[in-house]
């Protein structure tokens, strides 16, 4: 499985499935490969709605967010028998974990994304987690950060950004808060994959955005 970057990831956070479904149609007729099935849609729906992706859009890299922190091999093997090409797991998980992730994504074709959410040394972890071998690395600000520090938590990202890529070889993927204003910024920076998710998902026209985002890249 062969990747080219800067790719745009869309983050599908729905949990009803006609809702994602609709999102994903229009960034995958403008050229979006990536197509993430998002914790809450997993969560509501089941690990079946990845099937539903997976035949409506045969061709795409479908990312299944499971964020997964413990029986790594159960719910890696659960979202790559339904269909996904790459699942997450928390950077917070004990190597344990993360390890039975990596020996059941072997067996089955699919590569691991570590989200390092909440991670106190996102630097550091990120040196471990390369080590142990995962194909991808995710610097990821969550939604409640993101409402109780607004603008600050950017700087702190494209700061952690920076000393994460001159310190691991992986590819480092940035989620949280990424738009219009700030995608540049985080490719020149060196991110290969941006998260986006409401700067798309809760724009008044989707499309537009998709394009916009798609010209950047």
């Amino acid at each position: 499985m062969k990747f080219k970057y800067p790719t745009l990831q869309v983050a599908l956070d729905f949990i009803d499935i006609s809702d994602a479904l609709h999102i994903a149609s229009i960034a995958w007729r403008n050229g979006v490969t990536w197509l993430e099935i998002g914790t809450p849609l997993i969560k509501s729906k089941g690990v079946d709605v990845i099937r539903v992706f997976r035949e409506r859009f045969r061709d795409a890299v479908l990312i299944a967010d499971m964020k997964c922190i413990d029986a790594g091999g159960v719910e890696v093997s659960l979202a790559a028998d339904a269909g996904a090409d790459i699942v997450t797991v928390l950077g917070v998980a004990h190597d344990s974990t993360i390890l039975e992730a990596l020996d059941s994504a072997s067996q089955r074709d699919v590569k691991i994304m570590i989200d390092l959410i909440n991670v106190s040394n996102p630097i550091e972890r990120a040196q471990e987690i390369e080590r142990l071998g995962v194909d991808f690395i995710c610097l990821h600000t969550g939604v409640d950060v993101q409402k109780r520090r607004g603008l600050t938590v950017m700087e702190e990202l494209l700061s952690i950004l920076l000393k994460v890529k001159r310190s691991i070889r992986i590819p480092v993927a940035v989620a949280g808060g990424i738009n219009l204003s700030n995608a540049k910024m985080m490719i020149d920076a060196g991110a290969q994959i941006l998260i986006i998710g409401s700067a798309i998902t809760k724009s008044d026209n989707p499309e537009f955005i998709v394009r916009k985002f798609m010209e950047l890249i």
